[in-house]
């Protein structure tokens, strides 16, 4: 951490730190809400200050010693130590609503740079690096990022990777936090935060769930030849075409008004009968027939094509559960709607 590229909230985190709790709350009751912000976010960032910046640091501050070894700022500590000054400058609501706060801008912060890229280059860039890294690397991306840099990579390494954040759990903040800063000196401003909960079968699930059928059915068959009951667990929770079937009425309207014909009638050219059926249910009688009429006449169409189709008609699905419009029933049964 080089001096010169340190920001005035940084500083003043990275002295607040040194000093401990009880003066650096006393600094910290002069602040505005703002100020506490800016500096709380910054102590959150923080991984390893070297004697020479904190000796530069404290002689700026007008303090008389120097640290004789690095100091290294786990987690758990940095977290205590926010949560310590801020609780002990202001009172207990506004410090909650601050720490929130505080608390979701790092988990924003992290690999911030990654998800500006576009997946090619993104899979250009870490597709040299251990799987166990990949996959730490994409538990915190979007899924619909996440896949598609999947996508870039070789089918043997697509499987690895998957099985991985399958069975990844809580991550050491250390090892996050080592992974971001050499990535920080490799693409220059990435951010870092870690100790986050990531991985896990459902993200597993959902990026493949966002994944070319052909990709994903593939990716799956391999996990089932070396890890069978971890394939069961994915399917599961992946939401496909014909699951639509358990969703109810008034969800499938909505679903069906941000679709047009002809996404729709290619969707359903390998649907379940059951399935169209439900669809025809959902439409006006005098669209019902004239889908049923064109799908009759429908000459044959590329496999591919019906799975993007059918594709794109689950994104709006589950672009509309996001919003909170509809809900989309899950192969699991760990919820319960009542």
């Amino acid at each position: 951490m080089a001096i010169e590229r340190l920001s005035g909230p940084q500083k003043a985190a990275i002295f607040l730190y040194s000093i401990g709790e009880e003066m650096a709350s006393t600094i910290v009751k002069q602040l505005d809400e703002e100020e506490i912000k800016r500096i709380g976010g910054s102590i959150s960032k923080l991984s390893t200050i070297s004697p020479k910046v904190m000796e530069i640091i404290l002689t700026e501050f007008q303090e008389a010693s120097a640290v004789q070894l690095p100091i290294q700022i786990g987690q758990e500590g940095k977290s205590q130590f926010i949560k310590s000054i801020v609780s002990k400058a202001i009172d207990a609501e506004k410090a909650q609503n601050i720490l929130e706060e505080i608390q979701e801008e790092g988990k924003w912060n992290l690999f911030q740079k990654i998800r500006r890229l576009d997946p090619k280059t993104v899979s250009n860039f870490i597709r040299t690096e251990h799987p166990q890294t990949i996959a730490i690397i994409l538990t915190h991306l979007d899924s619909n990022q996440a896949a598609a840099i999947l996508e870039e990579f070789p089918p043997a390494l697509q499987t690895d990777v998957i099985c991985r954040i399958a069975e990844l759990e809580n991550i050491p903040p250390g090892i996050v936090e080592e992974i971001d800063e050499v990535l920080q000196e490799e693409i220059a401003t990435i951010k870092g935060f870690g100790g986050q909960k990531s991985g896990g079968v459902r993200l597993a699930a959902e990026i493949l769930n966002q994944m070319e059928g052909a990709a994903e059915g593939n990716i799956l068959k391999e996990i089932e030849e070396q890890k069978q009951g971890l394939a069961e667990e994915i399917r599961k929770l992946m939401f496909i075409f014909e699951d639509l079937l358990q969703v109810d009425d008034r969800s499938i309207m909505a679903i069906l008004k941000e679709v047009n014909n002809e996404t729709l009638m290619m969707a359903l050219k390998t649907a379940s009968e059951e399935l169209k059926e439900k669809i025809f249910k959902n439409m006006s009688e005098r669209a019902a027939q004239m889908l049923r009429e064109d799908l009759e006449v429908m000459p044959p169409a590329r496999l591919k094509d019906v799975e993007a189709a059918q594709q794109s008609i689950l994104k709006v699905a589950k672009k509309l559960e996001s919003e909170g419009k509809i809900v989309l029933a899950s192969k699991s049964k760990e919820e319960v709607f009542v």
